[in-house]
């Protein structure tokens, strides 16, 4: 008997000329991380680099406190700089590789126990997004340590942007036919029909929409963190979104997960469930250790007071 399903007939592929192509998954993805760099950069300049503190002068930095109560800007107009936010990107993409492909490894360890001299071949396989975005996330910071950015403000104004991506990127894997669960009799599972390519396997087999499934849980997610934003551990703004974020699409990927096509390995559980649990931990001592932290900054979307011409100037000390 024909299982029920939606079946999907598009074609996945633009033709750029004769020669060359490009996917409409590609295409989805790039708009994905394109709308959360942006919405960063938003989120940026309404968060204040510092508490009632200025940074040291330098080229390209911000006015001393005397040039700011002449004009009566508010300290909240020093938002973060749009600049590193660009270097923070580009950090980011030597972890989340990294961790992308030792995910997919340890996700199919019989097979590259057999075959080691794969393991460093990205022509081979894929990256797994539960290894790649926590590793991704440490370079950016480490990088922004390095260029002197403020760190933790930077994982607070990324935390919304970084599951708006992620749900995004979700959505236009349905482009690709990518991330397909498990075979399904289920009215809206779906099947893909045609050359493709597709990035599933066996795409013409109805199953069940597992990408759909983890955008629609990460949408949850953003209302969640939005939600979250009254507690004092994000309110904060010093880094306790991000690991919230983190741990909210954990939770998610962990429970789309049962609908996955990966073996079991761990007890009931799939290797990449293992590893959302422990990136659950991980954000839950996050959010513990930035709840003890010191308070740096008014709450998210509040700002703080203009500076009166009549309060004492906050000067940066000359270079040696």
């Amino acid at each position: 008997m024909e299982l029920a399903a939606i079946t999907l007939t598009f074609d996945p592929v633009v033709p750029l000329g004769d020669t060359a192509s490009i996917s409409l998954e590609t295409i989805g993805v790039g708009i994905a991380i394109f709308v959360a760099i942006v919405l960063a950069a938003w989120i940026g300049r309404r968060t204040p680099a510092t508490g009632r503190a200025l940074p040291a002068a330098g080229p390209g930095l911000r006015p001393t406190g005397r040039s700011l109560a002449a004009t009566g800007r508010s300290l909240a107009a020093l938002g973060l700089r749009p600049d590193d936010l660009l270097f923070i990107a580009v950090g980011a993409v030597p972890g989340a590789v990294l961790g992308g492909r030792l995910g997919y490894v340890l996700d199919h360890l019989e097979f590259y126990r057999a075959n080691p001299s794969l393991i460093a071949d990205f022509s081979q396989g894929g990256l797994s997004l539960t290894l790649g975005v926590p590793l991704g996330i440490a370079t950016a910071a480490l990088l922004a340590r390095l260029i002197g950015a403020p760190v933790w403000r930077w994982l607070h104004a990324a935390a919304l942007p970084l599951l708006v991506g992620l749900a995004l990127g979700k959505l236009a894997s349905v482009l690709g036919g990518s991330g397909q669960g498990l075979a399904s009799d289920l009215p809206w599972a779906t099947a893909y029909a045609g050359p493709g390519p597709w990035g599933s396997l066996a795409p013409d087999v109805p199953s069940q929409p597992a990408q759909v499934y983890e955008a629609l849980l990460l949408a949850l997610a953003i209302g969640g963190l939005l939600a979250a934003s009254g507690l004092r551990v994000v309110a904060k703004r010093d880094g306790g979104a991000m690991f919230v974020a983190l741990g909210l699409w954990a939770a998610a990927r962990f429970v789309v997960a049962f609908t996955w096509r990966d073996p079991v390995a761990v007890g009931p559980f799939r290797v990449d469930q293992v590893l959302s649990l422990l990136l659950l931990a991980l954000a839950v001592l996050g959010v513990l250790e930035r709840r003890r932290a010191p308070s740096l900054a008014p709450g998210w979307g509040e700002s703080e007071p203009d500076i009166d011409a009549s309060e004492p100037d906050i000067e940066a000390p000359e270079p040696a």
